[in-house]
């Protein structure tokens, strides 16, 4: 773990990254302070929408030589404020991909607009194939509880489809489980071959219907949980968590560590030029990846390190 203090345009590093999480002022014309006592904090107000646009370019195109080719840079912004930052993003990586963070519930103290509950991340890459892991996402007691009811002796299971939708064509030919006959009209999703396999494996849930569908047996035990797509909506923010606030814009652990397992592997390099309280490094360090946090304000260093020491 290496912390530098000063801007981040200046300082000169050697390596490159395989992954950059960017979390810089989001151009809200705001100020923000860890709370009404505490002089901790950063001024979010620019002269103009130019200002701002130079300042994000000038990192983008810094950042961008620093990422390894098959490297990710995360760029984390509002979405009442992604417009300029997505317009520089696009003219400067072959992907960008936004991740939609739910960062908190509905909220009952907005009076003369909407209520703003989702950040965005873009996912930046260099090449369409970059370093990508898969991640799942926490099992959901509520849905595991109302989806695994059937069960039988190898333990509880959902069921899972095997004909196709009404509105496809899929593989048509029938089967025979017993005295029963099925060949459902929009015809199967998997070849016959391979449903032959799961009714020799007992891995069919068989209806008691006459006319009901057959399914396939997926069972609780298996289930790793439930791939992450681009809408993150298990992860709270601080506000609406159990973590201690930082910095008054510090983002959760659990948001970091989840962009860190998508983009990166142990031992892999990790790169914050905004650090804040440095809740990359604390990610970094529970996930056994090197990381480089750099930060213009000094205030910050007692609470960085804080997290290490």
């Amino acid at each position: 773990m290496k912390l530098i203090i000063g801007d981040s345009l200046e300082v000169k590093l050697s390596e490159k990254f395989t992954m950059i999480y960017f979390d810089p002022p989001f151009n809200s014309a705001r100020d923000y302070k860890l709370n009404v006592n505490s002089e901790l904090g950063f001024t979010d107000k620019w002269n103009a929408d130019e200002t701002y646009e130079k300042f994000i370019e000038k990192n983008i195109d810094k950042l961008y030589s620093l990422l390894e080719n098959n490297g990710t840079l995360f760029f984390h912004i509002s979405t009442s404020c992604m417009f300029i930052p997505e317009k520089i993003l696009r003219k400067k990586f072959k992907l960008v991909e936004p991740i939609f963070w739910k960062k908190c519930r509905s909220k009952n103290n907005v009076k003369n607009k909407l209520g703003s509950t989702i950040d965005i991340i873009f996912k930046c890459n260099k090449i369409s194939k970059p370093k990508f892991n898969l991640v799942y996402q926490e099992k959901n007691p509520e849905y595991l509880e109302n989806s695994y009811k059937n069960k039988d002796d190898r333990g509880n299971y959902s069921l899972g489809h095997l004909i196709t939708e009404n509105t496809k064509k899929g593989h048509m030919y029938e089967v025979k489980i017993g005295p029963r006959t099925f060949n459902p009209q929009s015809g199967w999703r998997i070849k016959e071959e391979d449903l032959q396999i799961l009714i020799r494996e007992n891995r069919v849930h068989l209806p008691k219907k006459k006319d009901a569908k057959l399914y396939k047996k997926i069972y609780l035990r298996e289930n790793p949980g439930k791939l992450c797509t681009d809408l993150w909506d298990d992860i709270h923010s601080i506000s609406q968590g159990n973590e201690e606030r930082k910095y008054p814009t510090a983002k959760p652990v659990k948001l970091l560590e989840r962009l860190i397992k998508i983009s990166t592997d142990e031992g892999d390099s990790v790169y914050d030029p905004m650090c804040g309280s440095g809740t990359t490094g604390e990610a970094c360090k529970n996930l056994k990846r090197n990381c480089v946090l750099n930060d213009s304000n000094e205030d910050i260093i007692p609470i960085v390190r804080g997290r290490f020491f």
